[in-house]
């Protein structure tokens, strides 16, 4: 059947299935550089901002013992490194390496290779009303939970 016949799977079914085909794919480009979802997921977050402990928990919506141990393991890759705070000494922030930073980059360039594939049936102006919904409902969550997303093009 050709994918335009395809019957509607329906709101649920249809976001389930293809939140299993990114994270698919996405898991398959972290693996590509021994990483994790959630190290990988660790990247994308530190790729335009430099957060606090405590706000990477919340982004990530882990315990912040949970965050510890994951920014520990990346810094002793060297992909991360630990920064006192200027706005409060007590607060350490936490940034992307060069390393890290080129790490992250090659399962971006590699995950939007899969992507483009993966929606290679839809027309220039679907691929846009995807990513203005997809934008809108992340957004959405965003706000409710009181941070603010990304600006850059993000994997």
């Amino acid at each position: 059947m050709a994918p335009d016949a395809a019957p509607d799977l329906g709101m649920v079914d249809a976001l389930a299935q293809l939140s299993f085909l990114v994270q698919g794919t996405l898991s398959r480009h972290a693996a590509a550089q021994d990483l994790s979802i959630i190290q990988t997921r660790l990247l994308g977050i530190l790729r335009d901002r430099e957060p606090t402990m405590q706000e990477l928990a919340r982004l990530l919506e882990l315990d912040k013992s949970s965050v510890t141990g994951l920014v520990d393991r990346a810094e002793k890759r060297g992909l991360v490194q630990r920064t006192p705070s200027t706005d409060d000494r007590r607060a350490i922030r936490v940034k992307l390496t060069a390393l890290g930073r080129r790490t992250g980059l090659a399962i971006r360039n590699g995950f939007q290779v899969d992507v483009a594939l993966a929606t290679q049936s839809l027309s220039e102006a679907e691929k846009k009303d995807l990513s203005t919904l997809a934008t809108r409902v992340i957004a959405a969550r965003a706000a409710e939970r009181g941070y603010t997303t990304s600006t850059k093009n993000s994997s």
